[in-house]
C-alpha cells in the first residue's frame, strides 16, 4: 500500500554495507524442444562495476535488468515482498500518488497477493523535488534504489527517477523457495542519453487507443521517454482537426483520434514520464490532404487515400501563400493539442516531378533565386520553422530538412546514416538517431544493439559537438504491421534498444544482452503488452482454429522476414490481410539462437555433454518428421500451401543435422565433399520462401564446421548472423 508523509516524516531505513560481487558459475542449459514449451533459463546477473565494464555474480535470486544501470553493488540477503508491502513517499506526493498506486498493482499481479500495507515501510521514497509539470527534454532522471533485509530505500531528485527506480524495483522481484523477495543491492543509476523514443507510425495501418496505451506501458517500464506520434501520410490522416475537418472525414476512412482523444493519450503518457512528439509529414507524403484540400496540390488531381506502400508523386505547391495559411491555422491547432515544445514535421522523401512540371513553381523559383529542387525545400522548411516558432514550437524533421537558414534549434533525426548526424553536429544542429533502429526491417536484436548514436563516424567530433546527439528513437513503420501482430514486432526488441540509449556504451556484451532480453519479455507481460500472446492465436487461425504441434514446430524454426524482402515478393496493400505465416512467425527464434548457443558449447568437447548432445538430436529428428506431420495440416488450406516447400526443407535440415551429429560422435572426420555439399544444400534452403527464411539453417551449419575437424574438434564455431 501507499502512504504519504512529509519530509520530516519520513522513515530513514538504516541499509546494511553491501559486498563487492563474485564471479558466477556456468549457468544449465534450457532443454530444446522446438515447438514445445521451453523452460526458461536460471535467472544470473550481470553487475556493472561503475561504467567501465561488467562483471558477473553467482546470485540465482537476482533477476536480469535492462536497461542495464550505471552502477551496481549487490550483497547478500533478502527483501521479503508479501501482503504487507507498504511504500511511503516524502517529495512531490501529490504526483506520485498516482505513479506508485500503479506500481502497488502491478506487483500484485506480479506476485498473484493481495497487498493490503502494514504499519512497518518496506519501501521509503524521497522525492528531493517536484519537478517540472510535463517531461522535459534534459530533466534529471538519476535515481538510487538501496535495498537491504530491513527495508528499501527510493531517491531522486525529482518524479522522472522515482518512475524508472519503481520500474527497476520492479524488475528485481523473484521467486525461490521462501516466497517472493527483491535481492539486497544498491544501484546508483542514470541515463547516457537524454532523448530515448519509439516512433510508431499510425497511418499506414490504423492503431487503436489500446495499442497506444499499453505500448507506452512498456516504454516506460525500458525507461524510453519520448513518443514519436507519426499521425499523417499518403495512407491517413488521423487526427481529428476542426480548423480543416475534411482532412479526417476524407483522408482517414474513419479511422481518426478525436482531439479528446489526444488529450487523453498525452496525459497517460505525461503520468508514465512520456514526452508525445507529433508527427505531420510535409511537403510530401501528403496524399490524405489532398483528398480534402485539393487547392493545396502542386499539380491537378484527383487525390485519393493511397492504399499501397511507397514513395507518390502528390507534393503541396511551397510557393503559394495560400499553403502556408493552411499550415499556420493547422499547425497552429495541433500545437494546442500537444504540449511538448517539439513538433516533427517529416520532410523526407519528397518527389519534385510536379515541381520541376509546373511553371508557376518554376517562375518563383526563378523570381526568388532557388536554383533547385532542393533549394524550393529549403525555402519551406524555413517558412514552416517561422510558422511553429510563432506557435512556440521547435521543429524536428528528418535528415532531409538539413539546409542553410534553418535555426539552430532545429532537431535533425538521421534515416540515412550516422554520417548525416555527425555531418549536422558539425553544423551545430542537435541530432537524434533512427538508422539502424527500424524495427520494421526484422533485423536481430544484435544488429540494433551494436548501433550506437555516437558510434565510429562520431569520434571526429569535439565534445560540445557530440553533446549536440541527443540520443536516438526506434521506428516501427506499419506498412507489413497490424494492430494484432504490433506488438510482436515492436518487444522485445526495443528493449535492447532502449538500453542502448539508456546504458553506458560499455555494455556491450551480446550474449548477456540475449540473457536478459529473455527475461524482460517475460516480465513485459505484465504491462499489458501482447507480443507473446498474438504467436499461439495465430498459429492455431493459421492451422483451421485448432492446436497444430507440426506448424508451431516449423514457426519455431523461420524468422519473418522484413521491408526489404516483403515489398519485393508481392503487391500488398493497406487491403491485403496480414494473417499469413510470416505475419505470426517472429524476428527472431529464441529457440534456434539456443539451440545455436547449445552446440557452440557442446560440439568441440561431445562426449563431455551428453545430456546437450541428446537435446540436439531430439529437435533434428522433430525437424526431420515435420514435413510428415505437417502435410494434412497443409492439405486444403488456403493460408498453408506457400509453406509446403518451406515445411519440407526443414525436414532436410533435420536430416542433415542428424548424419552430422553421427559424425561427431564417432570422432570420424566428415568427408570434405559430403561437408561441401551440404552446406550449399543449406545455403540454398536458407533463402527466403513464402516471406519467411530457415533460421533453422544456423545451427545446421555450425554443426558442420564443427565435424570438418577430427574428433569432433571444431576450429570455427562462430554462428551466422541473421
Amino acid at each position: 500500500m501507499f502512504a504519504d508523509c512529509s519530509e520530516q516524516e519520513s522513515n530513514r531505513l538504516e541499509l546494511e554495507s553491501l559486498h563487492d560481487p563474485i564471479e558466477h558459475g556456468r549457468t544449465r542449459r534450457p532443454t530444446l524442444r522446438l515447438g514445445h514449451p521451453r523452460q526458461p533459463r536460471p535467472l544470473t546477473a550481470l553487475i556493472l562495476i561503475g561504467v567501465s565494464g561488467i562483471a558477473a555474480i553467482k546470485s540465482p535470486s537476482l533477476p536480469s535488468l535492462m536497461p542495464m544501470p550505471a552502477h551496481i553493488v549487490a550483497s547478500d540477503g533478502r527483501l521479503a515482498i508479501n501482503s504487507g508491502f507498504m511504500v511511503r513517499v516524502s517529495g512531490c506526493s501529490g504526483r506520485a500518488a498516482s505513479l506508485v498506486g500503479r506500481f502497488v498493482t502491478r506487483i500484485s499481479r506480479q506476485t498473484g497477493i493481495p497487498i493490503a500495507g502494514g504499519d512497518r515501510v518496506t519501501l521509503a521514497i524521497e522525492c528531493r523535488a517536484q519537478g517540472p509539470e510535463y517531461p522535459t527534454l534534459g530533466e534529471d532522471e538519476t535515481y538510487t534504489l538501496a535495498i537491504a533485509p530491513d527495508g528499501a530505500r527510493l531517491t531522486a531528485p525529482s518524479i522522472a527517477g522515482v518512475r524508472h527506480g519503481l520500474h527497476t524495483f520492479s524488475q528485481l522481484i523473484a521467486l525461490d523457495g521462501n516466497g517472493f523477495f527483491v535481492p539486497a543491492i544498491r544501484i546508483d543509476d542514470r541515463p547516457r542519453f537524454p532523448w530515448r523514443g519509439l516512433m510508431l507510425d499510425v497511418s499506414r495501418h490504423w492503431m487503436p487507443l489500446d495499442v497506444i496505451r499499453r505500448n507506452l506501458d512498456a516504454m516506460a517500464a525500458v525507461k524510453l521517454n519520448v513518443f514519436h506520434w507519426h499521425l499523417s501520410d499518403d495512407q491517413g490522416f488521423r487526427v481529428e482537426s476542426k480548423v480543416y475537418p475534411k482532412l479526417q472525414q476524407l483522408g482517414s476512412d474513419g479511422n481518426f483520434y478525436t482531439q479528446e482523444e489526444v488529450r487523453g493519450v498525452v496525459e497517460y503518457a505525461r503520468d508514465r514520464g512520456i514526452r508525445v512528439v507529433p508527427e505531420f509529414d510535409v511537403p510530401g507524403h501528403t496524399s490524405s490532404w489532398l483528398a480534402g484540400y485539393p487547392e493545396l496540390a502542386a499539380a491537378p488531381g484527383p487525390f485519393h487515400i493511397e492504399r499501397k506502400w511507397g514513395i507518390f508523386e502528390p507534393t503541396l505547391d511551397i510557393t503559394r501563400e495560400k499553403v502556408y495559411s493552411f499550415l499556420d491555422g493547422l499547425l497552429g491547432e495541433m500545437a494546442g493539442l500537444f504540449p511538448d515544445p517539439y513538433f516533427h514535421i517529416g520532410g523526407d522523401e519528397v518527389l519534385d516531378r510536379e515541381w520541376q512540371e509546373n511553371t508557376a513553381i518554376q517562375a518563383f523559383a526563378r523570381a526568388h533565386d532557388l536554383k533547385d529542387s532542393a533549394e524550393l525545400h529549403a525555402y519551406f522548411n524555413r517558412r514552416v520553422q517561422q510558422i511553429l516558432a510563432k506557435h512556440g514550437k521547435k521543429m524536428i524533421g528528418w535528415d532531409e530538412v538539413l539546409a542553410p537558414g534553418l535555426t539552430n534549434d532545429v532537431v535533425i533525426q538521421s534515416w540515412r546514416g550516422q554520417k548525416s548526424l555527425r555531418d549536422a553536429a558539425l553544423k551545430g544542429y542537435r541530432g537524434i538517431l533512427s538508422f539502424g533502429y527500424y524495427l520494421d526491417h526484422m533485423d536481430s536484436a544484435a544488429f540494433h544493439y551494436a548501433v550506437d548514436p555516437l558510434g565510429a563516424e562520431a569520434q571526429e567530433l569535439n565534445g560540445e559537438q557530440a553533446s549536440l546527439i541527443l540520443g536516438g528513437e526506434a521506428c516501427m513503420w506499419t506498412e507489413y504491421v497490424t494492430e494484432e501482430t504490433v506488438d510482436s514486432r515492436l518487444w522485445p526488441r526495443a528493449a535492447a534498444i532502449a538500453e542502448r540509449l539508456w546504458s553506458p556504451a560499455s555494455v556491450s556484451d551480446v550474449d548477456g544482452m540475449y540473457k536478459r532480453l529473455e527475461t524482460v519479455s517475460r516480465w513485459l507481460d505484465w504491462f499489458g503488452v501482447e507480443h507473446r500472446l498474438f504467436y499461439p492465436r495465430m498459429l492455431e487461425r493459421l492451422a483451421g482454429g485448432h492446436p497444430a504441434p507440426s506448424l508451431e514446430v516449423l514457426a519455431d524454426s523461420v524468422e519473418a522476414e522484413g521491408i526489404g524482402v516483403r515489398q519485393e515478393a508481392r503487391h500488398y496493400s493497406s487491403v491485403i490481410p496480414l494473417n499469413r505465416l510470416v505475419d505470426a512467425a517472429r524476428p527472431e527464434s529464441e529457440s534456434v539462437r539456443d539451440l545455436e548457443e547449445v552446440i557452440r558449447e557442446a560440439a568441440p568437447k561431445p562426449s563431455e555433454h551428453p545430456e546437450e548432445i541428446a537435446q540436439v538430436r531430439e529437435v533434428f529428428q522433430d525437424w526431420s518428421l515435420n514435413a510428415g506431420a505437417l502435410g494434412p495440416v497443409i492439405e486444403n488450406n488456403f493460408l498453408l500451401a506457400e509453406v509446403r516447400p518451406v515445411s519440407e526443407n526443414l525436414s532436410k535440415i533435420g536430416a542433415i543435422g542428424l548424419k552430422a551429429l553421427q559424425f561427431l560422435e564417432s570422432g570420424e572426420r566428415a568427408p570434405a565433399e559430403w561437408v561441401s555439399t551440404q552446406k550449399q544444400e543449406l545455403k540454398r534452403m536458407g533463402q527466403p520462401k513464402a516471406e519467411v527464411v530457415l533460421a533453422a539453417v544456423r545451427p545446421v551449419t555450425l554443426l558442420l564446421d564443427a565435424v570438418t575437424s577430427a574428433s569432433g574438434s571444431a576450429q570455427n564455431v562462430a554462428g551466422a548472423d541473421k
